[in-house]
């Protein structure tokens, strides 16, 4: 007989193995497979796109592939009176040949639209609803719009403005534009003036010939030549009768080359990639064109406020250097319907002042109404998104007040300014950031975008131009995206929640409408699972700020080890209540979760969302505050979660693996084990556009480069790290990792691998690299951790 104890024994371990096995079967059940995960779209669905209503809203365009077999098509669905009728179904090509594109212009009564198709110009009237073809040549005609009667259509061909008068039918050419010099006029010589004299005298036909006379031709603009510059950005006035654009050249520009060495050639070649960081530099010119006059004014920025002034970080190196307008950046002219007013969004080169400026027809002169200066750099919703070449400005119905955005309160919010009595109004404040902001087409509301509930929810909002209430208009908890139909009277709503991927909704353009589904786009696979909701937690940072947070937990269950996921893109926000840009991440957090472990997956500095102050406090240290961030994280994990300090792991992409390598090189003993995906190794060879906002440029300020480099920290490297990148990346170049490799080789470190993918850009395209990436990321934290 077997005794007590040992009876005991097995009863224990066969529950303990009927345990396992039920445990097993959950997980199985919970939770798919790897593999299935890093299939992404084609294991989650393909979520609709690019959505937009046609232009009288009787219908919804969108891109779309509902099932996992074929290619994304373009899908449409009736609509009677704003409700779905019937299924959306595929656009047969008799069809997509009748769409009116979504781009083009109305005329004032919003009767007529003009757009380019097939490079030549349409018109279609929404009246009759008919469309008209208006050219065909072989050249491009693009960018077509009204005059302010309706009656002229202005376009862009050849690198010059040109007018297409519909009441006359005449075609013309308003501005005259040619690249290089005028040739010099060569006066006639002593020699010369002898002979012709001569000839005059001895000749008679000669000397008694009238005077000729010129022949007779339609009058032309005068040619102006733009040197080495290339004319944009061509904004006529709504009276024609005058022509602004812009001019730009490239002063430097040195790419870089990116080799691929798996091609179908069987032989190397190389990629053409962007410029590093302080090798771009470019010259910007304005100009004014009098049509009626026939003259070409060249704009002068040389009055701007503290347009000489020199950046607060000089001081740290002592220059002394002379006094000089520092180079601008213009955008396109914006006029009032009335042409009363040409309002200029311009920008300093260094992005650290913008400047709101009134042209003068009569002269050309500038006068500065509102300059928003920022140490850091310029940016923030409504600010630096270039929707149309400018921030998000325009006029209201009086034709003497503009509207703009500015983080003068800390966060980005809608302001007001009336011209003739220079008053500035705020209509919106708060702690929270409106973006996406539109004028409604009778000019008495603004449409816009915000997180006022919630800094990661945004609700779609109206709110008059006089002021008053915000109107909350979206009503779900999560992430609107808002499209609204032409007459701004229904709007598509692509709509997510944290468990939930992006479909399409319609709905009418009023606070508590129903929104009607459009589209059901996840595949039954994905359904199939109970994908694990996050909690959003804050934590505090050592600063005493309050840190934003996705927590990924079982309560049920102890959990010892975690793991921080560090989003990319630096202004980017992942903390939201809605599907995730990461959604493979988010799906390998839940099956992280039902392997035991937490993960925390961080809004950082520099996340967005969260206010100027945020946005900018990465500036001149990247590795300072989003590192230290990621640290109070990993102190927030023990104290509050119960992990174990030893047990740690981090891992990220493109910024993300930067911070992880900044992680592991600065605080060793933290992280345990670290995945550095796509890094940005030496902020040195990144791009300029980005870099030099943040850390300025290599050779102006070095400090800042060196500080913030992973590449200069490599010694301190004693934990467990996974390098992966793309050889063929052109966004953070494959040679960023190779010569981070050659400093660890030299600094003798042997905890590391590298594994690359021959095939891969930056953001990896083939399942098999995503499954083989996540693979290794998840063997390091079952190993290490």
């Amino acid at each position: 007989m077997l005794k007590k104890d040992t009876l005991y024994g097995l009863v224990v371990l066969a529950f303990w193995l009927a345990t396992q096995a039920i445990y097993s079967s959950a997980l199985a059940q919970n939770i798919p497979t790897l593999a299935e995960i890093m299939n992404g779209h084609q294991f989650v669905g393909h979520l609709p796109q690019d959505a937009y209503f046609n232009e009288e809203a009787s219908r919804v365009y969108f891109k779309w592939k509902p099932n996992q077999h074929g290619k994304i098509e373009l899908y449409g669905q009736k609509l009677k009176n704003g409700q779905p009728e019937g299924e959306p179904y595929i656009v047969e090509a008799s069809e997509k040949e009748q769409l009116i594109p979504d781009e083009g212009a109305y005329n004032t009564t919003f009767k007529q639209k003009v757009f380019e198709a097939e490079g030549d110009l349409f018109l279609y009237d929404l009246i009759s609803k008919q469309r008209f073809r208006l050219c065909q040549t072989p050249e491009r005609e693009n960018s077509p719009s009204f005059d302010a009667s309706g009656t002229k259509i202005f376009y862009e061909k050849q690198d010059n403005l040109c007018l297409f008068n519909r009441q006359n039918g005449f075609w013309t050419q308003l501005t005259n534009l040619k690249k290089g010099y005028a040739a010099p006029v060569q006066a006639a010589s002593e020699s010369d003036k002898w002979l012709q004299s001569e000839e005059k005298k001895l000749i008679g036909i000669f000397k008694n010939a009238p005077e000729s006379q010129p022949r007779q031709l339609p009058k032309a603009a005068k040619v102006f030549h733009l040197g080495d510059l290339s004319p944009y950005d061509f904004s006529p006035s709504p009276n024609a009768k005058f022509v602004a654009f812009n001019a730009y050249t490239a002063l430097e520009d040195k790419a870089t080359l990116v080799p691929s060495y798996v091609t179908e050639s069987g032989f190397t070649e190389n990629l053409n990639a962007r410029a590093n960081v302080g090798q771009y530099e470019a010259l910007y010119e304005s100009y004014l064109m009098d049509v009626e006059k026939d003259t070409v004014y060249r704009l002068s920025f040389s009055k701007l406020p503290n347009i000489q002034a020199e950046p607060a970080y000089y001081k740290d190196y002592q220059y002394n250097k002379p006094k000089k307008d520092r180079p601008i950046a213009p955008t396109r002219v914006l006029w009032s319907d009335d042409s009363q007013y040409a309002l200029m969004d311009v920008r300093s080169q260094d992005n650290k002042d913008r400047w709101l400026v009134l042209l003068n027809t009569q002269n050309g002169t500038l006068e500065c109404l509102n300059q928003q200066h920022d140490e850091a750099w310029i940016g923030g919703p409504g600010i630096d998104e270039w929707e149309e070449a400018r921030g998000a400005m325009g006029f209201l119905s009086d034709n003497a007040t503009f509207y703009f955005q500015s983080e003068e309160s800390g966060y980005s919010h809608i302001y007001t300014y009336h011209i003739p009595t220079k008053t500035v109004r705020a209509l919106t404040s708060g702690l929270f950031e409106v973006s996406e902001l539109r004028l409604s087409r009778n000019k008495q509301n603004f449409l816009f975008s915000a997180n006022k509930n919630h800094p990661g929810e945004y609700h779609f909002y109206q709110l008059s131009v006089s002021g008053g209430s915000m109107v909350q208009i979206t009503q779900n908890e999560g992430l609107h995206q808002v499209v609204l139909s032409n007459d701004d009277k229904w709007l598509i709503d692509r709509y997510s929640f944290m468990t939930k991927p992006w479909e399409l909704y319609v709905q009418e353009n009023k606070a508590g409408a129903k929104a009607h589904q459009i589209t059901n786009s996840t595949t039954e696979n994905f359904k199939k699972y109970n994908w694990h909701l996050p909690e959003i937690v804050t934590f505090k940072a050592q600063d005493g700020a309050n840190v934003y947070a996705r927590l990924y937990r079982k309560n049920s269950v102890k959990s010892e080890k975690a793991v921080i996921f560090v989003h990319g893109a630096g202004y980017l926000q992942n903390v939201h209540k809605g599907w995730s840009h990461y959604f493979r991440e988010y799906m390998f957090h839940n099956l992280l979760l039902e392997k035991g472990y937490t993960i925390l997956d961080i809004d950082y500095r520099a996340s967005e969302g969260y206010g100027r102050a945020w946005r900018t406090g990465i500036y001149r240290h990247m590795g300072g505050l989003d590192l230290s961030d990621h640290v109070d994280g990993a102190k927030f994990l023990v104290e509050k979660c119960g992990i174990d300090a030893k047990r740690i792991g981090i891992y990220g992409g493109s910024y993300g693996g930067f911070i992880t390598l900044m992680a592991m090189f600065n605080h060793p003993d933290l992280f345990k084990a670290g995945a550095a995906l796509r890094s940005v190794t030496d902020w040195a060879h990144y791009n300029h556009g980005y870099t030099s906002n943040i850390l300025n440029t290599p050779v102006l300020d070095p400090k800042a480069f060196q500080r913030s480099s992973p590449i200069y920290f490599a010694e301190g490297l004693k934990g467990h790290l996974l390098i992966c990148h793309g050889m063929i990346d052109t966004n953070v170049h494959f040679q960023d990792v190779v010569r981070l490799s050659q400093r660890l080789i030299e600094l003798g470190k042997t905890n590391w691998e590298m594994a690359i993918y021959p095939l891969e850009d930056h953001g990896f395209v083939h399942g098999s690299s995503w499954h083989d990436e996540y693979r290794r990321i998840l063997e390091l934290f079952e190993k290490v951790l």
